[in-house]
């Protein structure tokens, strides 16, 4: 009898499934041998959907999808209020009963769906995207393959990772040689970061007094733009030629300030000058992107192919920075890089989430050709606690590159007892 027959035949299939079982050690019976299993069982159904408030760096939305095969998927929604509202008031009826291999089909039903609620951008396509996440978790685990695997194939085994840090103080030359060594000797082994220039008019001059500083407009005086150039020289000095060095803004300058700042910053080659003008496209991008000496890159704020398409089409920018788990899941995040591959423009990718999402956007990074690098943003949770909000193979980063598993799925478990630690305050594990 082969396994065709066996599969049609429902009295067989028991049986040699009984068979089967018995013939392995019941310890041995895990969420592998399950995966393995289930497509013989029957079509597999999602039976329910959860979600719960924890606080990471970001106060971040994690999600469960239930089957009725026992196998789960676990995603991430960041960050923030309303997220699980959205998916527990609109997305969870969408999805249960459906098949969870059908990922895309369920993603543009779920944007349909929502229209009342905005579809298009925002804390809506966040939630989807955290379902998105845990549905191809879920398919990984079922068709017992790793998600980069299902996305189209596997580039590279580790992405490279950026660190979002700064020294206490860029202006003070031992501060930034302290700060060069930490990292140095860190034993994740980053060897790119990124620091914020946009701090230090808030920093230096904190109650706006130096003539030409105004809270509404932001403007960087000469001043500004003098102190931000020795600041990054002498990070430049500090780190080496070894370490590459990112600018980091915040969306605040008009295009004036935008390109004087790029010019400012040129002389230590940086990887790019991040988001220096307020989000959504204008020509004033492609005009900078045309005029700046360093590469520009944009994109976090971004949702979907069409918040991506201007940018990528009018050249409005020199790379894209994809943030995966908000952007619109894994497979829209993979679409939005082969869209800026005909243009070749290159793809990284922005992260603030807890090492779930970042270990998705990982996968999604593994499967795209032109990838440079992730970012490792940690914030306000100890670099050594970051990674122990899941149970993984070994580190998450190391080497200077995220670790992408070859398990099934994303090839992680929560690690119950930490994350129960880290619930936002009244939250219950998983509702």
């Amino acid at each position: 009898m082969n396994t065709g027959e066996l599969i049609m035949q429902p009295t067989a299939r028991r049986n040699f499934l009984k068979a089967l079982a018995a013939m392995v050690p019941a310890s041995a019976v895990l969420s592998g041998y399950r995966a393995m299993a289930a497509p013989l069982l029957k079509k597999v159904k999602i039976t329910d959907v959860k979600a719960m408030f924890v606080q990471a760096n970001t106060e971040t939305n994690l999600v469960k999808i239930e089957t009725d095969c026992g196998i789960t998927g676990i995603g991430e929604a960041y960050w923030g209020r309303g997220v699980k509202d959205v998916i527990l008031g609109y997305l969870r009826n969408l999805v249960v009963g459906q098949d969870p291999l059908d990922i895309e089909p369920l993603y543009t039903k779920m944007l349909r769906s929502t229209g009342g609620a905005g579809s298009q951008a925002g804390v809506t396509v966040t939630a989807i995207s955290g379902v998105e996440i845990a549905l191809w978790d879920l398919a990984g685990k079922i068709l017992g393959v790793p998600v980069c695997k299902l996305l189209g194939g596997q580039y590279r085994d580790g992405v490279r990772a950026y660190w979002t840090t700064s020294p206490k103080d860029m202006l003070d030359p031992s501060s930034c040689r302290e700060f060069a060594a930490a990292i140095k000797s860190h034993p994740f082994g980053i060897t790119a970061i990124k620091s914020d220039a946009d701090s230090f008019p808030r920093k230096y001059d904190p109650q706006d007094r130096e003539p030409g500083h105004d809270p509404v407009t932001g403007h960087l005086t000469p001043k500004d733009i003098s102190r931000i150039g020795k600041g990054f020289g002498q990070l430049r000095e500090a780190v080496g030629e070894d370490i590459d060095i990112a600018v980091h803004c915040h969306w605040e300058f008009d295009w004036i300030d935008a390109l004087e700042l790029a010019r400012a910053v040129a002389p230590i080659n940086p990887m790019w000058l991040e988001d220096p003008m307020p989000p959504f496209y204008s020509e004033s991008w492609s005009k900078l992107t045309a005029e700046s000496p360093v590469p520009i890159l944009t994109g976090e704020n971004l949702y979907q192919r069409r918040g991506f398409m201007p940018f990528i089409l009018n050249q409005g920018c020199h790379l894209v920075q994809i943030d995966i788990p908000k952007a619109g899941g894994l497979l829209e995040s993979k679409k939005i890089a082969d869209l800026a591959e005909l243009f070749e423009i290159p793809v990284c990718a922005h992260i603030a989430s807890t090492p779930v999402g970042a270990l998705a956007s990982a996968h999604c990074a593994a499967a795209i050709r032109d990838f440079r690098v992730q970012e490792f943003s940690p914030g306000r949770v100890p670099p050594e606690d970051w990674e122990r909000f899941i149970i993984y193979d070994g580190p998450v980063i190391k080497d200077g590159k995220y670790r992408v598993s070859d398990k099934p799925g994303l090839g992680l478990e929560l690690n119950e007892d930490f994350v129960r630690g880290n619930l936002m305050p009244g939250e219950t594990w998983w509702r």
